[in-house]
């Protein structure tokens, strides 16, 4: 029975699919319910779709870095680019020092509202909380209209 049901769901076209999709698919506003109360700066739904296409433009040539750990390592090492963090991801003390490292190495940094939407744009399956886009002549103009958005964002106190 299910072999038959898939067949006419692939037979049918793209319509169920897309549809299904947009069905698990959570609007902006129901995303920022579920934010921590430290995501500020939050990027607005319009710069939160730019910074998804800079991350899958910078994934497609393999210039981020993705994850806590590897992501801290090179803002150590001095490597420079837009930080985007997740807004939904807990406990909180995960990432809550990553903030702090680039205001003191004056790295531009953003929230946006989904882990699992930044995962996806990173051409992951898996939810990820920070990504570092390092800047690439293949993507500029998108890089660097995401650099002027993001660092005009009003900063934390």
């Amino acid at each position: 029975m299910t072999k038959i049901k898939k067949e006419k769901v692939s037979a049918d076209g793209e319509e169920p699919a897309a549809a299904e999709a947009g069905g698990t698919e959570r609007s902006y506003t129901e995303l920022i319910a579920h934010l921590n109360p430290i995501a500020q700066p939050l990027a607005s739904k319009k710069l939160s779709k730019k910074l998804y296409k800079c991350v899958k433009k910078a994934a497609k040539v393999k210039n981020i870095r993705r994850g806590v750990k590897e992501v801290q390592k090179f803002i150590n090492k001095g490597e420079k680019g837009i930080v985007v963090l997740a807004g939904d991801t807990l406990p909180i003390d995960v990432y809550c020092h990553l903030p702090v490292m680039c205001e003191d190495r004056s790295l531009p940094y953003a929230y946006i509202p989904s882990k699992v939407d930044l995962g996806s744009s990173a051409g992951s399956k898996r939810p990820t909380c920070v990504i570092l886009i390092k800047p690439h002549e293949d993507y500029q103009d998108a890089y660097n209209e995401c650099l002027e958005e993001v660092t005009s964002l009003p900063k934390p106190l």
